[in-house]
């Protein structure tokens, strides 16, 4: 099929790099803009512009994709279908109705659970037991169009936001290559979405990861996971940032004052929660790198009594 990509991050690379060897003819890659980066403020490509380099394919990059420069250039492009992985902008319903076989969305979640910008991260986060990919039919709605082909993969208990980000960009490659040859053939039921199922996520920020310690201890261990490694999960002690980076939790039901440090041993520490206690094994506090407890307490020493804020 002859082929518009719409992309920008790193999770969309696997699938354009996936049509491409499975012998789609990419007739334009769409991206973001260049941005500024650093202080540089060296002028960075997007990892989807920065395939599409490699391979040789022309680049677009609209300011928004819904100017009417945008929309006409758009159907100047002589394509069959449109592929959008996590693009970046909406579409508006001009574009999505220039292809014959319209615009199919690889997003990551098992729609309609966790519509929005981060279904990767909430999911560990909310402590889901699985996930998986959706390849929509899209419309003019946030993630709201009809399921095409969809696959679901279990959330282990060690998973982090980086970990299941690798897995579900190489799933969602496999599953629109997959998807494609019957979307042509017409032999794909579109089914609608059950509203009443539906669950919305919003965008990472860093504040997400400052610790609540009045949370139970598996709360705030999912908390750690989904968000790493960006932007992570953080608390402060004796005035300084301490990031966590590792972490379990026990339903101990001896507790005390949450956010007090009740145990330390020579590999790990223990935190106070509302429910249960963290057991915390790699943290990083502010101006160092990123270690194992262990590691860490050769050189900060660390009292039982003290208090993560």
């Amino acid at each position: 099929m002859k082929i518009v990509y719409m992309g920008t991050p790193d999770f969309s690379v696997g699938a354009l790099e996936a049509l491409i060897k499975a012998g789609h003819t990419i007739v334009k890659v769409v991206t973001q803009p260049d941005k500024p980066k650093g202080r540089g403020k060296d002028i960075q490509v997007s990892p989807v512009k920065a395939c599409a380099l490699e391979h040789g394919l022309e680049v677009y990059q609209p300011l928004k994709i819904r100017d009417p420069e945008a929309v006409n250039y758009m159907k100047s492009l002589d394509a069959d279908i449109y592929v959008v992985a996590a693009f970046g902008q909406i579409l508006p319903q001009e574009v999505l109705d220039i292809p014959k076989f319209g615009c199919v969305n690889i997003h990551a979640s098992l729609l309609p659970k966790y519509r929005g910008a981060a279904p990767i991260q909430q999911a560990i986060i909310d402590g889901e037991k699985y996930t998986g990919v959706t390849i929509m039919q899209m419309n003019a709605g946030m993630d709201t169009g009809d399921i095409l082909l969809q696959k679901k993969i279990e959330i282990s208990e060690e998973e982090t936001g980086g970990s299941l980000f690798d897995k579900l960009s190489i799933l969602g490659a496999e599953l629109i290559v997959e998807a494609l040859p019957l979307i042509e053939a017409g032999t794909l039921i579109p089914v609608k979405q059950d509203e009443e199922l539906s669950t919305k996520c919003g965008k990472i920020t860093k504040e997400m990861g400052h610790i609540n310690w009045n949370m139970a201890a598996l709360d705030i261990s999912n908390l750690v996971r989904g968000l790493n490694p960006w932007p992570s999960s953080f608390s402060r002690i004796e005035g300084k940032t301490l990031k966590i980076w590792k972490a379990w939790a026990t339903e101990s039901t001896k507790t005390g004052t949450p956010g007090i440090i009740s145990h330390v041993d020579k590999d790990y520490f223990e935190v106070n929660t509302g429910r249960g206690k963290l057991v915390v094994t790699e943290v990083q506090l502010e101006g160092k790198k990123r270690m194992p407890v262990k590691d860490f307490l050769l050189g900060y020493k660390l009292e039982e009594g003290s208090k993560l804020e």
